[in-house]
């Protein structure tokens, strides 16, 4: 369908900078997510991609030409926006044609296109109803159809799942998965949700304070987070700061080799790789509370300075509160100066055998 192009996109509000210098590349049919917390600047960085925004530098360029001054109606791109955005006094069908009838068509050809649309986002025979007539899910289907009957070169996506209760989304960001690899478009999608982005992104863009903090695949995101930032962000992870002596660093009483000068560093460890044995050590960190999710168990353990980790263990493991537990990392990452310097031989070694797999 299209290339996107960002070149040193900055965006500034008075005194604030919203978006600074970010570059980025995505590819033909790609989905890539834009995440980060309120305030990170993706949101601003979707809007001047669609032309509701204007950059104070760089440029956006679709196909290597530079749209960067061109007004949203003329550029090649379809945006769905959280609030849905549909018309209350147009039926469904007339939310979806509106565009199509601007560009003159004749009425045959926008009814084709217009069911064909409908029939894309399975909501087929539903274009005589009104927009108050349908929940909350089909509203976002028929938003996502208007943007799609214009047969735009860009999709652009913007939180479209945030009012929406959990049940829902989990079913709507499939659906819209499956129509998109099976249009082939190339499509941006703005969230604040990890699951979401791991779910649907060929690629995630993590942004923070308005720059990248990483651009990877999701699994590569997940299991090598290149700053602290974006290890705590993407999923649960124990951050515990720590002293390198000797070789090994030493983290709330856990001590792990690492190839690295004596000084700080933070030890991170997800839950899922924090192995838990029973233990009669007075000293030893206690279990205070454990939740129990029915597939896994969260087990939440206090040391004696008052620090917090997390491990999730099975379901039979039988953990309970008041429990004495030693605790040992099985899969680490190491931080220095705010960025990573060390992945644990785990680690290495589950990514060449998942390479040679």
């Amino acid at each position: 369908m299209a290339k996107l192009e960002l070149r040193n996109l900055s965006r500034r509000f008075t005194t604030t900078l919203a978006v600074d210098d970010v570059s980025l590349e995505v590819g033909d049919g790609e989905l890539v997510c834009l995440l980060g917390p309120s305030g990170s600047g993706k949101s601003t960085v979707l809007r001047m991609i669609g032309g509701f925004e204007t950059p104070t530098s760089g440029s956006v360029l679709i196909d290597g030409q530079d749209v960067t001054g061109v007004p949203p109606e003329k550029r090649p791109t379809g945006m769905v926006f959280q609030s849905h955005a549909l018309w209350t006094h147009m039926s469904v069908f007339g939310n979806i044609a509106f565009g199509l009838r601007l560009r003159r068509l004749p009425r045959a050809e926008i009814e084709n296109k217009v069911e064909a649309a409908l029939e894309l986002v399975g909501l087929k025979g539903f274009g005589k109803r009104g927009t108050n007539q349908l929940s909350g899910g089909q509203q976002q289907r028929v938003a996502l159809a208007r943007s799609l009957v214009l047969e735009p070169k860009i999709l652009l996506l913007d939180e479209p799942f945030a009012s929406l209760d959990q049940h829902l989304r989990e079913r709507l960001r499939e659906e819209v998965r499956d129509i998109q690899q099976r249009v082939g478009i190339t499509t941006l999608f703005v969230t604040h949700g990890q699951d979401e982005a791991l779910a649907l992104a060929d690629r995630i863009v993590v942004m923070r304070d308005g720059r990248m903090e990483q651009v990877d695949r999701p699994e590569i995101v997940y299991r090598e987070p290149r700053t602290p930032f974006v290890a705590g962000f993407i999923g649960q992870m124990n951050l515990v700061e720590g002293q390198v002596s000797g070789g090994r660093l030493v983290a709330a009483g856990m001590s792990v080799p690492v190839p690295l000068a004596d000084g700080p560093a933070t030890l991170a460890v997800r839950p899922e790789f924090l192995a838990l044995s029973p233990t009669t050590t007075a000293d030893a960190p206690k279990v205070h509370r454990v939740i129990d999710y029915g597939t896994h168990l969260m087990v939440d353990i206090e040391l004696g300075d008052g620090t917090r980790l997390k491990a999730q263990t099975l379901p039979q493991a039988g953990w309970k509160a008041g429990m004495k537990v030693e605790i040992k990392p099985m899969d680490f990452g190491v931080y220095r100066d705010g960025r990573a310097v060390h992945r644990s031989s785990t680690a290495a070694n589950s990514r060449a055998e998942a390479a040679n797999a």
